[in-house]
């Protein structure tokens, strides 16, 4: 399994400490400005209705995944490929275009992927957040 939930952040201790990748939702403001929603000073990390991504498994996932999740915007504002160290947002508007591709590719784990995405579709977007 590629992805993983924790309904306790003991849980996640307890299964692998701090190494994760950890894709979460935005819940800021619809109008939030992108300087806000992509600052170092936004972001909390460990919710529990994030998915991770352990460490061991954070080049299976780039591998996989990074064709699919290459428009993300960093920190700086700039936009690519995912940065496995950083903040990488993705607006709400992209989720549909993304959920297709997970649909047509397949890669590993992708139906618990899906479905997380499609309920982020209500939020301002989601990030993926770096080790």
């Amino acid at each position: 399994m590629l992805f993983h939930t924790f309904s306790s952040q003991e849980e996640r201790r307890n299964y692998g400490g701090s190494d994760f990748l950890e894709i979460q939702f935005c819940k800021m403001p619809q109008k939030t400005k992108l300087e806000i929603i992509t600052a170092v000073d936004s972001i909390h990390h460990w919710r529990n209705d994030s998915l991770y991504v352990s460490g061991d498994e954070t080049n299976e996932f780039l591998q996989e995944y990074g064709g699919i999740f290459h428009c993300g915007i960093y920190n700086n504002l700039e936009t690519g490929t995912i940065d496995p160290c950083g903040i990488n947002y993705y607006r709400s508007d992209l989720i549909g275009l993304i959920v297709a591709k997970l649909l047509d590719r397949k890669p590993t784990d992708y139906e618990k992927l899906v479905d997380w995405l499609n309920t982020a579709k209500k939020y301002t977007g989601f990030y993926i957040l770096g080790l």
